[in-house]
């Protein structure tokens, strides 16, 4: 067995089994309170710069599928297992959880009290941490932790945003949502510009099943004026990881286009704190996030609650909103904004993930609510 490492900035070091590839990672230490979906965390681009800690004691039960990745390779910085199953069951499983983590080069440990681990995060809040299963010495832990940089002010979003513009046209499997979408007819195919931030497939799935033709632009760094040349019936603002307030270029395009359009537009996580940002509203940095597929989110125009899967470490203020824009959702765990809307423009966004990969399809609705406000521009 090759022993394994993870260092905390506090100086926490919990030591377990090597279960990945061999090497040095550093990165934010959050914590995942999902019991199933670790592919999907993995491959997500919006942990990109983070060592995820899952609480769920044992992981990698089912193995791994090739249709379940979220982008083209894990982007996790490192991985954090109280047990990683060595032999999966599951008649959909190509490889085992610990050859797919040491296939894609991702440094993972097991054997760690990730009770410990995830009570430490709470109370302190995240902080930055050290995975290695190289024969390094606890002070070359603590030493490069020193140097690694705080996740506030990183814009991660220019980093793993598609650098050219590409058409997205695999839908979602329909064994998988059937017809849960249940969006309107069309007159005419309309036709949806979705930013990217670091956009996970089974949004584009979802967007394709609605029945649009989808262009994909780089997030960070498209104008206004490319969209708008794209004759867009709606546009879509992708998840993403990093600071928000740090992607400056996205900002500026999106206050220009709510700004001087109504064109319906539909952010989800990074995209919705983005959206907020462009309407003049401000983020700040949460404790230790929300991470998991069981959160509970209530609309504040009935009370109905709804079960939510969610990945970020950033929210909107809602007491900075401008006048116009509403908080349309609130995450009833801790009473943070969970979604906002534009009073007067067919402009709304959420915190959390509705596209159910992984996660449970209560927010499906907001799809068609998109379709339908697109129907109202294209018939």
């Amino acid at each position: 067995m090759t022993t394994a490492r993870i260092a905390l900035a506090d100086g926490t070091i919990f030591r377990g089994r090597s279960v990945g590839a061999v090497g040095t990672v550093t990165g934010e230490a959050v914590f995942n309170t999902g019991m199933a979906g670790y592919q999907e965390v993995l491959t997500d681009p919006s942990y990109t710069g983070q060592i995820v800690t899952m609480t769920y004691p044992e992981i990698g039960n089912y193995g791994v599928a090739p249709a379940d990745m979220e982008s083209e390779k894990a982007q996790v910085s490192g991985f954090v297992m109280r047990q990683c199953c060595p032999v999966p069951s599951n008649f959909r499983s190509a490889e085992s959880l610990s050859a797919f983590l040491t296939r894609q080069n991702i440094v993972a440990i097991d054997d760690v009290d990730t009770r410990a681990l995830t009570r430490k995060l709470r109370v302190a809040g995240v902080m930055n941490a050290v995975i290695t299963s190289e024969d390094l010495s606890d002070a070359d832990l603590l030493a490069r932790l020193k140097a690694a940089p705080s996740m506030a002010g990183l814009d991660l979003a220019s980093v793993v945003a598609t650098k050219a513009p590409y058409e997205w046209t695999e839908p979602s499997d329909t064994k998988d949502f059937g017809s849960v979408l249940e969006v309107p007819a069309f007159a005419r195919k309309p036709h949806v510009v979705a930013l990217d931030f670091g956009i996970k497939r089974n949004i584009l799935r979802l967007l394709v099943s609605s029945g649009y033709k989808v262009t994909v632009v780089p997030g960070p760094s498209a104008t206004a004026a490319q969209i708008l040349a794209l004759k867009p019936d709606g546009i879509f603002l992708s998840n993403g990881p990093g600071d928000p307030a740090a992607v400056t270029g996205g900002i500026a395009c999106v206050r220009e286009l709510v700004t001087t359009t109504d064109i319906p537009l539909f952010g989800i996580c990074l995209g919705h704190q983005i959206l907020g940002l462009a309407y003049g509203a401000k983020t700040y940095k949460l404790k230790f996030g929300h991470r998991g597929a069981n959160h509970p989110i209530q609309r504040t125009d009935n009370g109905v609650v709804e079960i939510a899967s969610h990945n970020h470490g950033f929210a909107v203020d809602p007491k900075t909103l401008p006048e116009g824009v509403r908080m349309s959702h609130v995450n009833l765990n801790d009473q943070t904004c969970a979604g906002i809307e534009a009073v007067s423009k067919p402009h709304f966004s959420v915190q959390y993930h509705p596209e159910a990969a992984p996660g449970p399809a209560d927010p499906l609705y907001l799809f068609r609510r998109f379709a339908a406000d697109i129907k109202t521009r294209v018939g």
